[in-house]
């Protein structure tokens, strides 16, 4: 066994006064909950510590301070190898379920899930890539549970699989095993909508900052102040307040000219009065 640190870690990692005392209280019968609550921990943390660096050579979970500590050493160790470079039975299962070259016992091929039919209007040879017939990350993930119900070495959650294919250096995957995605992509892309930013009604040059001081103090008459009051189905009210005398104006704002005629179609022409 490799030197073991009893260094103090910071107050995020239990520390081995800590499991030592997790030791002497587990060996009392104490439960998780009163152990917690005496060194000032959560319950979760100890669940996690008595489930994760117990020591099991006897066959049998058995709480050791020192083991346990080893055990937490071991774990934090940093770069780690990937698990589908260290298990090659898990990567050959992922690599031929990505590839749809799946095989039954007597050799005949297995296809993928079936994919539904595509509705593109303006890409109609999609349903013909490579990926109708292969398996997604998401669907080998949940099917190693299913296929290894008793083997935990045979276990991958289908964003390690994302991340073997697009990282560069990982080297656990084919690389050409992307265009057996969905999405057919050689890099990844995050959700557009990650990427939208707010664009404001008012520009920078108008901005109120910036106005006159005559305007501010509200002295002389004349300066007008413009809103927008944007209600539901597309309706809009413009609003126009002066300055000094604070007089009101509303402002009727119709809707473009064809909204509401045709009803939305999903995947269909854009909206009337839209176009």
């Amino acid at each position: 066994m490799p030197p073991i640190s009893l260094d103090e870690p910071t107050g995020r990692y239990l520390s081995f006064a800590e499991r030592e005392e997790i030791a002497l209280l587990r060996a009392q019968g104490v439960g998780v909950r009163e152990i917690a609550r005496r060194i000032g921990r959560d319950p979760g943390t100890i669940s996690r510590e008595l489930r994760r660096n117990s020591a099991t050579r006897g066959g049998k979970p058995v709480y050791r301070a020192l083991v346990a500590q080893w055990k937490a050493q071991q774990a934090a160790k940093r770069p780690k190898t990937a698990r589908l470079v260290g298990n090659g039975r898990l990567r050959e299962y992922v690599q031929d379920r990505l590839a749809g070259r799946v095989r039954r016992p007597d050799g005949t091929v297995v296809t993928g899930p079936e994919a539904p039919a595509w509705k593109g209007l303006n890409k109609p040879h999609r349903q013909d890539r490579r990926w109708a017939t292969a398996w997604s990350p998401e669907q080998i993930s949940h099917r190693l549970r299913v296929d290894f119900p008793d083997d935990e070495c045979m276990r991958i959650s289908h964003e390690a699989i994302y991340q073997s294919l697009f990282i560069q250096g990982r080297g656990a995957l084919k690389r050409e095993l992307v265009a057996c995605l969905r999405t057919g992509r050689a890099l990844r892309v995050p959700r557009a909508r990650s990427r939208n930013k707010p664009q404001g009604h008012v520009t920078a040059d108008v901005v109120l900052s910036e106005r006159p001081a005559e305007a501010a103090d509200r002295a002389v008459p004349g300066h007008w102040e413009g809103d927008l009051i944007i209600g539901t189905g597309r309706s809009a009210i413009g609003t126009l307040v002066e300055r000094s005398s604070r007089c009101t104006l509303l402002v009727h704002l119709p809707r473009l000219q064809g909204w509401g005629e045709k009803p939305p179609v999903k995947n269909g022409p854009s909206l009337g009065g839209y176009g």
